[in-house]
């Protein structure tokens, strides 16, 4: 009788063990796992599959100002403005990307969030003037700069990218540090994107 209760006992352990992996088996990596007195969401890169799923933890997750875009020209030769002289920031007037509205009519980005950001930009120096040099800046200081001064050419610009590590609210333009842009600066771009958020 003993060896039966044993038995029993033994068969029952087995077919639970063997319930259990089979739950565990059954689930992937998208499907949410349930402890008991802890609730733990699984976000999923493939939110199309959401919609098919039964789940009531389908629930879509997105981080707040994931994308983050702008690409500002200068369309048109412009003498520099009173303006532009005080602060010598280079202005743009097209703005033909601009996704989440981070860059200001002052020709400034501001940054949403922390991050890691890409700039990139081309001014243009039209033949004869002097040399220029065009910093861009993060919070009013100098990160790097970019340098034009041929004067056998028609129209050259200086031009350079980086990556930068930024946080909420810091401020990054284009500063004309040396030389000026008189007769304009058409063609000229800056343009900018986050990477990625951290």
């Amino acid at each position: 009788m003993v060896s039966v209760k044993r038995f029993n006992k033994a068969f029952v352990d087995c077919v639970a063990l063997f319930f259990m992996c089979e739950l565990a088996c059954a689930q992937n990596d998208t499907e949410p796992i349930v402890l008991e007195g802890k609730c733990l969401v699984v976000c999923d890169s493939n939110p199309a599959d959401w919609k098919s799923s039964s789940s009531p933890l389908g629930i879509s997750v997105r981080a707040a100002n994931s994308k983050v875009a702008f690409s500002a020209v200068r369309s048109n030769n412009h003498e520099p403005s009173e303006m532009s002289n005080k602060t010598r920031i280079i202005y743009f007037d097209q703005v033909l990307v601009n996704i989440g509205n981070y860059f200001t009519l002052e020709s400034v980005f501001l940054c949403p969030r922390k991050g890691i950001y890409s700039f990139n930009f081309h001014v243009i120096k039209v033949y004869q003037s002097q040399t220029i040099q065009v910093n861009l800046m993060l919070n009013g200081k100098p990160v790097i700069s970019a340098f034009a001064g041929d004067k056998d050419v028609t129209r050259e610009a200086a031009t350079n990218g980086v990556l930068l590590h930024l946080n909420k609210e810091d401020k990054v333009y284009l500063k004309l540090e040396k030389g000026n842009l008189v007769g304009g600066w058409q063609y000229s771009t800056f343009s900018g994107f986050l990477v990625f958020p951290l």
